[in-house]
This record gives structure tokens, sequence and C-alpha cells, in this order.
């Protein structure tokens, strides 16, 4: 798996690059949007990014699966499996706000092996990898310790995902927390890894959008799971994660959240 892996990260650093080429042109320019079926929204720039890192995965590694949000499944089955969302975060790459990025993951046997995390418009990069340290801007970096959850700095990417059922959770978490940071979308979780922040948490999500987190995060030392403390993977692509750099801020949490849902 070494070799590989080796081969692989520096792979996915060169997509990395080639998504923020892509992106140049329109870091200060309002997009045209359309409305995806979920009302979600999305540009041709998402659509071309991910066409052009399917196409280059394609011609590199044409036995390995991809799952993109824009372009679907192939090949799910494969031992290796790309994951690409274009640009997490598109409702704020429309609006300006710089928290959007290009995330790529490679899972292996389902489960997540590496992490990109790339951010066109700050120039981040995050590169999380399988019993490796997580890498910020070729840097190791490190989640930090929190001795309480009250003292927590708790981010989240918008309320509004959070179904009804799901608020009390959220809420519960808000409540014990000290500070809460919105809006951070997938740089949220960059930072934590970094040790800016302590817990994150998210709902309506989908595998595409947090597949890198979990080699990021766990290689910086921190913990993600589903809502209910389970892994995340292929056979697991909950909706609901949570993260923290401490574990046992991570199970604190956990806790909540278990009361919170009943």
């Amino acid at each position: 798996m070494t070799d590989t892996l080796d081969d692989c990260i520096v792979f996915a650093e060169r997509l990395a690059e080639e998504a923020r080429e892509l992106y140049a042109p329109y870091l200060n320019t309002a997009p045209r949007t359309d409305l995806k079926p979920d009302r979600s929204l999305v540009t041709a720039l998402d659509h071309a990014i991910e066409a052009h890192l399917r196409t280059r995965i394609e011609d590199a590694y044409p036995y390995h699966g991809i799952y993109g949000e824009e372009g679907g499944t192939v090949r799910l089955d494969a031992e290796y499996v790309w994951v690409l969302d274009p640009i997490d975060g598109t409702a704020p790459f429309i609006a300006g706000v710089p928290v959007f990025g290009t995330l790529i993951a490679l899972l292996r046997r389902g489960t997540p092996v590496l992490g990109v995390m790339d951010f066109p418009a700050t120039r981040d990069r995050w590169i999380g990898a399988q019993g490796r340290a997580t890498q910020h801007q070729g840097q190791t970096c490190h989640t930090r310790a929190c001795g309480h959850l009250g003292d927590a700095m708790l981010s989240t990417s918008n309320p509004d995902f959070y179904a009804p059922e799901e608020l009390p959770a959220f809420q519960a978490l808000r409540e014990r927390t000290r500070w809460r940071i919105y809006g951070g979308c997938c740089l949220a979780y960059g930072l934590l890894a970094s040790g800016r922040t302590d817990v994150a948490i998210d709902a309506k999500l989908a595998l595409y959008d947090y597949a890198p987190f979990i080699p990021v995060i766990q290689g910086a030392g921190g913990v993600i799971t589903d809502w209910d403390g389970r892994a995340l993977s292929l056979d697991n692509p909950s909706s609901r994660i949570l993260a923290a750099g401490d574990a046992e801020r991570h199970r604190e949490a956990l806790d909540l959240l278990r009361h919170a849902m009943g």
C-alpha cells in the first residue's frame, strides 16, 4: 500500500493544482448559476472541474472507481475509489466568501485513506493520509487539546441545513460550548485539524462533502464520526458528522447528541 499511497498523494496534489488553475479566472467574477433538482446551487465551473478530474483519473487509474458530486459513480466495487467534490461551498463561491474548496479523497475498500482539501481563494491546502501526520502548507499540523466542552469553539456550516428533528442535537451542543463559528464550510474542518477550533458538527451532507476530512482530521490527532460514533465510509455514508480535536470532547459531544435525539 505504501508505494501506491505515495503515488496517489502526488497525483491527488497534481489534481488539486489543476483545479486551482481552472478556478483562477473566476475567483473575482460572479458566475452564472443554476438550480439542481434538490434546489442546491451549481455552476458551469463545478461541472468543468469535475469533468477534468474524472478524465485525469480515468487516464491514470482506469481500474479505480469514481464517486463525484456532479458526474455520479462508476466502479464503486473497485478496491480504490476516488471521491470528488469540485466546489464544496458553491453558495459561498457565488457570493465571493473564500471558504469554498476542492475536495479529493481516495477510498480503499470503502475507507478513506487519503484526503486533499484545497482552497484556491486562500491558497490553503491540507493533505491527510492513513498512517501519516497531516500536512498544512507542507508543515505538520495538529489539533489542540480542550479541557472542557464549555471552553470549546464550535463550528457548523449553516444552521439552516438541520432538519427539525436534528435541531435539538445542534442546539444542545451550541448551548454547551463557549463560542460558535458559522459559515466556515469545508474550511472549518481544515482549521480544526490545525488547532484553530475544537468541535465541528454538520448535517445534510453526502460522502463527497466530507470524505477528505477523515484522514485529514485523524492524521492531525482528532476524531471524526457520524452522530452515533460510527466510522464514516462508503458503507456508512451518513449525512450527519461530528468532529473534535480532543477525543474526550468528542465523546462528551456524542453523549449530548444522543441524549438530545432521544
